[in-house]
């Protein structure tokens, strides 16, 4: 009953910018918001960043505050993930998820996450 279809990702050099969309359908009017993560091999899938969708409240892991901007458009059902000045160590396959609560304290973690895109390869060259 819920989709998300992921776009954006791609080949960038360090210093470079990528933007990703997800868009979401089916059931969105209870939506409380989406996430970001990534994941690299070997490692556990790691929180990005989040947005409530009615309020629009971001949160940020550390690695990425200053450089990356989580935005939606609620008319569109679309997240989106501006990433600049991006490094090789952004290099992951990213996700976007949705989240239809209710609301907790667990928000960094994947298991909170109700619905997930098939996710979309960035790599950043040195």
């Amino acid at each position: 009953q819920v989709q998300l279809v992921e776009s954006g990702g791609g080949l960038v050099q360090a210093g470079g910018s990528l933007r990703l969309s997800c868009a979401v359908s089916g059931r969105t009017f209870s939506l409380y918001g989406m996430g970001w993560f990534r994941q690299v091999p070997g490692k556990e899938r790691e929180f990005v960043s989040l947005i409530t969708w009615s309020g629009g409240s971001r949160t940020y892991a550390d690695s990425v505050k200053g450089r990356f901007t989580i935005s939606r458009d609620n008319a569109k059902n679309t997240v989106y993930l501006q990433m600049n000045s991006l490094k090789p160590e952004d290099t992951a396959v990213y996700y976007c998820a949705a989240d239809f609560g209710p609301p907790t304290a667990a928000w960094r973690s994947a298991n909170t996450y109700d619905y997930w895109g098939q996710g979309t390869q960035v790599t950043v060259s040195s």
